[in-house]
């Protein structure tokens, strides 16, 4: 199910995380050649895709959003601090 960014986060590995408008999250490292994706070790570049759609696995797989999770759209976090999932 397509679900918006709304902001990302790093996780315990330093690796960026998308925070989704459903409240899930879900990895978007750049690991070429396995993930590339460059994008996202820019901080402009991060920040121009808020609010595009990617696909929720979790939401697919009907698992409930995390206690605490914001899931309105727009308030997710850009920064670089390292929070967890």
């Amino acid at each position: 199910m397509e679900r918006r960014i709304v902001g990302f986060h790093t996780d315990a590995e330093d690796d960026w995380v998308a925070d989704l408008d459903c409240g899930h999250t879900r990895h978007v490292r750049h690991r070429p050649p396995w993930f590339s994706r460059p994008w996202v070790i820019d901080p402009e570049q991060r920040a121009a895709a808020i609010g595009t759609p990617m696909d929720c696995v979790k939401c697919d797989r009907g698992e409930p959003v995390p206690a605490g999770s914001d899931t309105s759209a727009g308030h997710g976090r850009s920064g670089t601090t390292n929070e967890h999932e």
